[in-house]
């Protein structure tokens, strides 16, 4: 079954008058936002975008700037939201992201005109988007199976890829450019070397630890 299959069959079964999928990057690693966004592909973009639009875990990141620029040339709309590493450390991650998925689905409202009250919202994962108020469908590993929670979910690994390269300038010595933030070994190694940075989340273990090192 391809992609658009999916998002067709819930067009056919369930007619909302708008369908968005949603998803996000950044739940795991060590500093750094957790990126949500929300994605709606209008029919005529389906068949330009289908080749190319995957699973972002499946894409390299080549490929996936290649499908972000076509889905933006396709007319596919997105919103986004987010959360920095204060609000995970106040809320905890799950919160957080839930957080970024409202506000990344209300701003795609906002943009298109859609009404809430037409609207699906496609999550990816097992869990309802909280405080969103407007009919969702939890989808797992809805990022394989629906195409616009595909678009959602290299919509998210761009933006946020993108950021860390930003952050990566603004904190030196940790390379987040290169691993966006997750724990790999040389990662740690320079967490305990200059202890965390202000995008670290003390919260996660590894980050507190560190910090607890150098106190």
């Amino acid at each position: 079954m391809h992609l658009s299959d999916f998002d067709a069959e819930i067009l056919e079964n369930r007619k909302p008058a708008f369908l968005a999928g949603v998803d996000e990057a950044g739940r795991g690693p060590l500093a750094g936002p957790v990126t949500a966004c929300a994605a709606w592909v209008p029919p005529a973009a389906v068949p330009l975008i289908s080749p190319l639009v995957d699973d972002s875990k499946k894409l390299s990141a080549a490929r996936r700037e290649r499908a972000f620029a076509a889905m933006l040339a396709a007319g596919v709309r997105f919103g986004f939201g987010y959360a920095l590493p204060a609000e995970i450390d106040r809320v905890n991650i799950l919160e957080a992201t839930f957080n970024a998925m409202g506000a990344a689905a209300r701003r795609l409202f906002l943009y298109t005109g859609a009404d809430p009250r037409r609207a699906l919202v496609l999550v990816d994962g097992p869990h309802r988007i909280k405080r969103l108020d407007c009919a969702q469908e939890p989808v797992i590993g809805g990022d394989a199976r629906s195409l616009s929670v595909a678009a959602a979910s290299v919509f998210a690994k761009v933006l946020r890829d993108r950021w860390m390269g930003v952050l990566d300038g603004r904190h030196p010595g940790y390379g987040l450019a290169g691993h966006k933030g997750y724990g790999t070994a040389a990662h740690l190694e320079a967490l305990r070397r200059l202890g965390p940075s202000p995008e670290h989340r003390l919260s996660f273990a590894p980050v507190r630890g560190a910090a607890g090192a150098r106190a």
